[in-house]
């Protein structure tokens, strides 16, 4: 009887081959996890509108280059690294913390960097040490020097605070949040980063800061991303069953019977609902920053990554809503609307611009607004609003209608008592 040998063949695999393996392997699962969340926006909607998009007095990230503020924003590294000593070793624990984040900060970017390692690093240390210092100057003020070049005039800070929410104008949070770890921070600050951004921010934030706080928590991509994260709905969508539907404006809606009111208060500014033949929709206060942060909102909601649009359709909603100033009016009785003589129809212009460029169209509200479209159809809510807006103009021809209608009735009752009598008697 024969035995029967198997050779076995072990193959070792050595230490430094597993840990280059596992280091490939953690670098492709970067590349899937990075969303490409930082990118341009298209010339055909930007070109009309660079002030929008474009900084015009400080440039952050490697997308821009504007010269006129760059030493300045040294003077702010400067401080930020000078606040304690040994200057050379934190500044060599931020540089080597850099250069590890590197291949991770190219991948946010929505096309390839045309900067060297160095030059990449070198940008990320600056405008990141820019920014926290800016916020920490913003939250306290014994930080400021009376001929700070940014909180010198108000038209400058003005300026700077709407570059810091351009979409072309970003460095990925995580860079902020490294340098933060590293950097020597006073001890009058005792706030996160997210907090202090907010606090920087909160101008064009509606709601408060502690609610605001508690729901930033989540993750962003960088600081318009941060702000996007305040806007998001706290209501779960509206199931739609019908799909895009119109939807009349205001003062057409209110004559279908339909009523407006403040949601107020209201955990987000897109916090819109149909309830009972009333539209609630959170107060808007117009402001200086209005058309700036709603366009680059929009456009990170269309850049080319999975990004949840919300802006997008409630900036299509009150498009539709608000088609005159008319609505504006109603909306604004309502306390729907905050918003200044002068900005009425630049305000309309906004709206309808924004939809045009971006061929937006209305998904998160889709059900709310099929809601809304039912109520309407009902033609005696229609006659019931007409009736009230009759008693309002003229009360005098409504009484005397209703007192016709109550002798037609009465001498209807009247007849209808004479035939029964007649009956009961002959038959």
């Amino acid at each position: 009887m024969g035995t029967r040998s198997t050779d076995h063949v072990s193959v070792e695999i050595k230490q430094e081959d597993e840990t280059y393996l596992m280091l490939k392997i953690k670098e492709q699962m970067d590349t899937v996890s990075v969303p490409h969340c930082i990118c341009r926006v298209p010339h055909t909607i930007s070109k009309d509108n660079e002030k929008s998009y474009f900084p015009q007095l400080v440039s952050v990230g490697p997308l821009h280059k504007l010269t006129g503020t760059e030493d300045k924003k040294w003077r702010y590294l400067y401080a930020l690294l000078n606040r304690e000593p040994n200057v050379e070793a934190r500044l060599h624990r931020c540089v080597k913390a850099l250069k590890e984040l590197e291949p991770k900060v190219r991948k946010f970017y929505g096309e390839e960097i045309n900067l060297n390692s160095d030059e990449l690093v070198k940008t990320m240390l600056v405008d990141g040490c820019f920014i926290i210092e800016l916020l920490l100057k913003y939250s306290v003020k014994g930080l400021r020097r009376r001929d700070d070049p940014f909180f010198h005039t108000k038209d400058t800070f003005f300026q700077l605070r709407s570059d810091m929410i351009l979409l072309e104008n970003q460095i990925p949070f995580c860079v902020l949040q490294r340098l933060f770890d590293l950097v020597p921070i006073p001890d009058q600050c005792t706030k996160s980063l997210p907090v202090l951004a907010l606090g920087f921010f909160k101008r064009m934030i509606p709601g408060d800061l502690q609610s605001l706080e508690e729901r930033c928590s989540q993750d962003c991509s960088h600081l318009l991303d941060l702000i996007h994260n305040c806007y998001l709905p706290t209501y779960p969508a509206v199931e739609s069953w019908v799909g895009q539907i119109n939807l009349e404006c205001a003062t057409k809606m209110q004559k279908s019977g339909i009523r407006f009111k403040s949601n107020a208060p209201a955990k987000s500014l897109l916090d819109v609902k149909f309830v009972n033949g009333v539209l609630k929709i959170p107060p808007l206060n117009v402001h200086y920053y209005t058309e700036i942060l709603f366009r680059n909102l929009i456009a990170l909601e269309h850049c080319p990554h999975d990004q949840a649009k919300y802006v997008t359709p409630y900036v299509y909603l009150l498009a539709k809503v608000i088609q005159s100033e008319k609505d504006l009016r109603l909306l604004s009785r309502k306390g729907i609307l905050s918003i200044g003589l002068e900005r009425k129809q630049e305000f309309l212009d906004l709206f309808k611009k924004i939809l045009v460029e971006m061929e937006a169209k209305d998904v998160y509200y889709e059900g709310t607004r099929e809601q809304a479209n039912r109520y309407t159809r009902t033609s005696w809510r229609q006659w019931c609003w007409k009736m009230k807006e009759r008693c309002k103009r003229n009360p005098l021809a409504v009484a005397g209608f209703i007192l016709a209608i109550l002798f037609v009735a009465f001498t209807l009752t009247g007849s209808l008592f004479s035939v029964l009598s007649f009956s009961s008697h002959h038959f």
